[in-house]
């Protein structure tokens, strides 16, 4: 078992600062030099895993300059189905290929044929927690690496028999492996379901948080139309969808601040997969990221981050 912190020292001696997830459309950009203000990248394993290395070769240029770490999405920790060993032996190549030691996938049920890709929510009972963690822990196994999970957005929890701060935290001690935070889906899950997203970081444990997701969401209003054929003047609430599609939000910021507040820095990344900006864009919203760091690191240690 991890001491507490172990997991975030383990992960800070290999990342920090802010980091930005590569997508195709700047990866030629920064295969040729990667911009200043960019401290890491995430690459999403199923993006690469099967390409043959002649398709590996703008990734090597990015990562000989800079530090990575990968996601997936379809490592399906929640469901039902056996894990999927081929398809990890296949990540655990590609990690030991590109040199890249953090791993991170969803605390979900993401399909079990096909690579369905949905990130739907596992009910939040102590069956699921010792399901779900024995096969974290079997990932954990194959890959000869500490998972991190992610909190994943959702709109109803079904079958749930605790808090999900409890399943949470459960899970991680079960399975001994650490936390993706996800703050984007922690503020958008904390307004459309209705509880205190702060609270909710008081109730995690922050020593197991290896680094932070940061992206844009919408706010969507019930449609108009429908109030209208139902006579029905009152407006409906509004509806926050995390997307991917967006800028940062200045109240994701503020709770990146107060997860900082109350467990330190760690590092942090943007997600932006949709409506890219320009890279000079998405070169501020990580340097409005750095600037919290900064302010919550100790004085000796700002330039560290």
């Amino acid at each position: 078992m991890f001491h507490s912190g172990e997991v975030r020292r383990r992960a800070g001696r290999l990342i920090n600062g802010a980091g930005l997830g590569l997508r195709e459309p700047f990866i030629g950009d920064f295969a040729k030099a990667v911009p200043t203000g960019v401290d890491f990248v995430e690459v999403t394993a199923e993006h690469w895993i099967r390409k043959r290395n002649a398709g590996l070769g703008q990734l090597r240029a990015v990562l000989d300059q800079i530090p990575a770490v990968c996601h997936a999405l379809n490592s399906n920790f929640g469901g039902p189905a056996p894990l999927d060993e081929r398809y990890l032996r296949d990540i655990k190549r590609f990690l030991d290929q590109m040199g890249i030691e953090i791993f991170s996938d969803h605390l979900c049920h993401s399909g079990d044929e096909d690579w369905m890709q949905m990130l739907l929510p596992i009910p939040f009972t102590g069956e699921a927690v010792k399901h779900t963690a024995a096969k974290i822990r079997r990932a954990q196994e194959i890959l000869e690496r500490r998972v991190a999970i992610e909190n994943i957005s959702y709109m109803t929890a079904p079958g749930q028999l605790m808090l999900e701060t409890e399943f949470i935290a459960a899970v991680v001690e079960e399975a001994d492996c650490g936390i993706l935070l996800d703050v984007n889906n922690l503020y958008v899950n904390s307004r459309n379901i209705g509880y205190d997203a702060v609270a909710f970081l008081d109730a995690i444990p922050g020593e197991r948080i290896v680094y932070a997701h940061m992206a844009g969401h919408a706010k969507q209003a019930e449609s108009a139309l429908d109030n209208a054929l139902e006579g029905d003047d009152a407006p409906e609430p509004d509806l926050y969808l995390d997307t991917h599609g967006h800028p940062l939000a200045d109240p994701v910021l503020r709770l990146l601040d107060a997860a900082y507040e109350r467990f330190g820095v760690f590092p942090a990344i943007v997600e932006r997969d949709q409506n890219i900006p320009p890279m000079p864009e998405l070169l501020a919203e990580l340097a409005g990221i750095r600037e919290i760091q900064q302010r919550r690191l100790p004085a000796a240690a700002v330039g560290a981050v």
